[in-house]
């Protein structure tokens, strides 16, 4: 009895933690309470599938398996969802969330971590060290194999091997697979690269480029050659943090005034990027001719910096 009562202690100590953070960088008001149980970190573990409605419609639904998510028709949702650096599935299913209710129809999740404990792991070696060797394959495309993105090497391995990175290329590689955007946000731009650039290097990426485009929120990560044209960079005005974790030569397509790395509409100084208006915006400009934004200078980036501290900072 008295085990059963400190695990129990313990699950509800971790499911805060995580929430906490989430909460950080995602809207988590926008999931019912009747619906959290189900995001669990024991039932909704990294890799794992969501589907989730629009708010008001039917409860999220879970899914351990890649079958059981098509037979329930995951294969046919308006959008694919892969939330950023330390998100439990509780901030992929906010995520998710906003997306719908921009889209008016489910968007398809995948679960890229367990919480607080994924923070250190991922933004330093997921995010940062992945990061720069995205760059660096970039300026290698055309000299090891002329034509063709370098997509060999023990370090992107390491990253395809993430089981949310793994879900992504089977779900990718999947013929059922027919959903026609996929939308990151922070690390989770860099998994849909990788999965990409793995399908490239099976010479299995045509149909996907066909049927799919690509929005990113927060990091303005390289894709495939394949998808030239296809992908909406969005950034908020101050994310010091999604430019540090960017290619510097991609310019962004959308920059929202005002908006710091988290996605969270209540988060201090209204510094959260709202995602159901943005995807509104980001959307539209597919069907025009676009002119990238001008990235920040040096001086606004310090000055992101500045307001994010101020932000975080707890008056004594």
């Amino acid at each position: 009895m008295l085990f059963s009562l400190q695990r129990e202690a313990f699950l509800n100590g971790v499911q805060q933690r995580n929430a906490l953070l989430d909460s950080v960088f995602y809207d988590v008001r926008c999931i019912m309470e009747t619906e959290k149980p189900s995001l669990a970190f024991w039932r909704a573990k990294e890799g794992a599938l969501l589907i989730v409605p629009p708010s008001g419609g039917d409860a999220l639904e879970v899914f351990a398996e890649k079958e059981s998510f098509f037979d329930q028709g995951g294969g046919d949702v308006k959008a694919l969802a892969v939330a950023g650096v330390g998100s439990s599935a509780l901030g992929a299913a906010a995520f998710a969330r906003n997306l719908a209710d921009a889209l008016g129809g489910s968007v398809a999740a995948i679960v890229s971590g367990y919480g607080l404990s994924d923070v250190l792991t991922e933004a330093m070696g997921g995010f940062f060290l992945f990061g720069a060797l995205n760059s660096v394959r970039h300026r290698l495309e055309g000299l090891d194999r002329p034509g063709q993105a370098y997509t060999q090497g023990e370090a992107t391995g390491l990253l395809r091997t993430s089981k949310d990175t793994a879900t992504l290329i089977d779900l990718l590689s999947d013929a059922r697979f027919e959903i026609p955007l996929l939308i990151g946000h922070s690390k989770g731009n860099l998994v849909i690269s990788e999965a990409l650039y793995a399908l490239e290097a099976r010479q299995a990426l045509a149909p996907v480029a066909e049927r799919c485009r690509i929005v990113t929120i927060s990091a303005k990560i390289g894709m495939p050659s394949a998808f030239r044209g296809k992908v909406i960079d969005v950034m908020g005005q101050w994310d010091g943090f999604g430019a540090l974790n960017s290619r510097p030569d991609i310019p962004a397509d959308l920059i929202v005034p005002g908006a710091w790395h988290s996605t969270n509409p209540h988060f201090p100084f209204g510094m959260g990027l709202r995602v159901t208006p943005t995807l509104k915006d980001a959307l539209t400009l597919f069907d025009m001719p676009r002119t990238p934004q001008k990235r920040p200078i040096f001086a606004d980036f310090m000055e992101a910096r500045k307001r994010t501290l101020s932000a975080l900072t707890v008056p004594a």
